[in-house]
């Protein structure tokens, strides 16, 4: 497991209830498809736990995750502000023109016009559509990831190439 890349997807909030259950804040578009992943690593200063899912819901809009092994509401506290990472191999195929967000970052963005523009140090999401945001010499630049301005993701290469100045 030393080679495998995690990915994190949220953090737990605190316990629910009194039977072990956790409050999940989580940072992908459907909080329930975490559920779909059968090993959590959850981080928190220095410590590392494998942790597994059994039973899990949505209610108003915040996921409540029961793990296997977690039986009281202490066990539960205890895991308070744990990260949640999901190993990358875990993660369904994409489609064509098709991208993770963790994938993205790091990738290194280029302008039609050869100029590295820098690095994408994440992702926003806007309602409209996503941005990344792009830090490097010229300062933090905002590129909507749509097609009109993206022309080129190269995930093999990890660069994009876009249709955007320098100066914008």
């Amino acid at each position: 497991m030393s080679d495998t890349k995690w990915v994190a997807m949220g953090y737990i909030k605190g316990a629910f209830g009194i039977k072990g259950w956790v409050k999940v804040a989580a940072s992908t578009e459907y909080a329930d498809s975490l559920l779909d992943y059968a090993d959590w690593r959850l981080v928190k200063d220095n410590k590392t736990l494998i942790v597994s899912p059994s039973e899990g819901q949505l209610h108003n809009g915040e996921l409540q995750v029961k793990l296997t092994g977690i039986d009281d509401r202490d066990k539960a506290h205890a895991l308070r502000g744990y990260t949640i990472e999901v190993s990358r191999d875990q993660f369904a195929d994409t489609e064509e023109d098709e991208y993770y967000w963790a994938d993205l970052i790091g990738m290194s963005v280029t302008n039609r016009q050869e100029e590295v523009l820098g690095k994408v140090s994440k992702l926003m999401e806007t309602g409209a559509h996503d941005v990344l945001v792009v830090d490097g010499q010229y300062g933090q630049k905002l590129i909507p990831f749509v097609a009109q301005f993206i022309d080129r993701v190269d995930v093999e290469n990890r660069t994009i190439t876009v249709d955007w100045g320098s100066d914008y």
